[in-house]
Formats: structure tokens, sequence, C-alpha cells
């Protein structure tokens, strides 16, 4: 009976496997194979000329950057965020403690929330302190949204790190700060997986910047100015009845998949190099 059980799992996780699998290749391939004709220099180097979303020349520079700039800038800032919450859940207070459990049962209901709703609380927050559509008020709201993220993903491996090490930390004398430091350098390939998942997820949500960062063809100086985004620039051309925008938008989605790969790449290289340090 037990064989037959094993072999049944066996089968449904091949099975599964093989369905994953093949759903991600087929969107790659349909996104590759779509846009790899309409992808040139000009797609990455030239901000929208005018008629653009008519079948007229120019780039979506203006996207690109202004992707980079909102991802940058909100994954830095929801770490700056998340990481102290972290520490005092796992550090300063015990880590079964009612306000850790409350604020771990907090994240994962946050967490859950779809991004629109995210939109539309960074735009009331915008119209309260007076902001218009812009960077800054697309940063803040990407911020909100990843924040669950990176703590709860941060939380869990740091929970995976054996709490006797802490424990022999303030034998040996060691404050509480000098044991945090050595958790973070015990999670830091798990703390770079969870930024990849937070970056993942904001440079590819629309929904969260729609009200908030608004979109021009130029690329943003300060941080009161709109900006364009990838997510919603692949949104606007796809809309379009022209057979070649369409092709464009899915060009604009292979940029978005290379930027997230080449992120990836780099990170993982990181975290090999970062992980020589571990004890």
């Amino acid at each position: 009976m037990r064989k037959i059980e094993e072999n049944i799992f066996k089968v449904l996780m091949i099975l599964s496997t093989i369905i994953i699998s093949s759903t991600l290749f087929m969107i790659v391939y349909t996104i590759f194979s779509k846009g790899i004709g309409s992808l040139n220099w000009d797609m990455v180097s030239k901000i929208p000329e005018g008629g653009f979303y008519i079948g007229k020349g120019g780039g979506i520079l203006n996207a690109i950057v202004g992707s980079i700039y909102i991802t940058v800038g909100s994954t830095l800032l929801g770490l700056l965020i998340s990481l102290p919450i972290v520490i005092y859940i796992n550090v300063y207070a015990k880590r079964n403690a009612t306000l850790a459990t409350i604020t771990r049962l907090s994240y994962d209901i946050l967490f859950g929330i779809p991004s629109i709703v995210y939109g539309a609380f960074g735009f009331a927050i915008m119209v309260y302190m007076g902001l218009k559509t812009s960077l800054l008020a697309g940063i803040i709201t990407v911020t909100l949204m990843i924040i669950p993220i990176l703590v709860r993903a941060i939380d869990e491996v740091v929970r995976v790190v054996p709490e006797d090490m802490g424990n022999a930390v303030f034998a040996l004398g060691g404050t509480r700060y000098e044991t945090a430091k050595i958790i973070l350098r015990q999670s830091i390939p798990g703390i770079i997986t969870a930024i990849l998942l937070s970056f993942g997820r904001a440079i590819g949500d629309a929904a969260c910047v729609l009200f908030t960062a608004g979109f021009t063809d130029s690329i943003p100086t300060s941080l009161d100015q709109p900006a364009a985004t990838l997510p919603l620039s692949i949104f606007f051309q796809l809309s379009s009845p022209i057979k070649e925008v369409q092709n464009r938008a899915y060009a604009a989605a292979v940029i978005l998949t290379i930027i997230v790969l080449v992120i990836n790449i780099v990170a993982k290289i990181a975290s090999k190099n970062l992980s020589k340090n571990k004890i």
C-alpha cells in the first residue's frame, strides 16, 4: 500500500513539474517569438517620438529608466524598513512571543492583498500629502507593496538559523547587536532571494503604479516628475489595434524579461561569493 501511495505521489510530482515547466516555456516562447523581430537599438536607446503609439518611430527608454528608478528605489527603501522588523522579532523579542506572532500574521495578510488595493491606498496617501503623480509617489506605493514580501521571506530564512548559534554568541559575552550581525551573515543567500522576489514583483506590477507614478514620454529628472514603467508601456502598446505597435509591446516584454534575468544572475553570483563568509 505504501509503495502504491509513493508511486502515485511520484507521478503527480512529475506531472506538476512537466505542466509548470511547459507553461513557463510557452510564455517565454510566445514573448520572444512575437517580440524579437521588433527589438532593435532604437527600442532601448530612444524615448517615444510623436505618434509612437500609432506606429511611428522612437523607443521605450523612458519606461526602462522609469522602471529601474522605481524598482531600485522601492527595493532599497523596503529593505531598510524590513530588516529592522525581522531583527526585532527574531533577536530582541522572543521568536514565539505574542508580538512576533501578531507581526507575522499581519504581514501574511498584507502579503495577500491585491496590488490594485496598494495602488488605491498609495493614491489616498498621495492626495493627503498633496503629491501629484510622480516618481516619489510610485516608489512609496511599490515600497508598501513589497515590504510584506521582504519581511516574511527574510523572516523565514532567519528562523532557519539554529537558535543555539545566537545562544552561543550570548554565552561568549556578545550583545544582541552582535548576535543580529551573526544571524544576518548566515542568512545572506536567503536575504538575496527575498530581494529578488520583491524586485521581480516591483518591476512587473502595473496596477499599483497606475494611479501614482503616472506615465510620461520623458525620462524623469527629479522625484516630483511622473515616470513611465515597462508594464504600463506594454499595456498601452498592446491595447493598440495596429499590429506593429502590438509587436513592440512583446519586444518591451522581452526587455523586461531580460532585465529580470540579468538581475537574477548577478544576485546569484553575489550570493555565492558572500556565502563564503558564512560560519
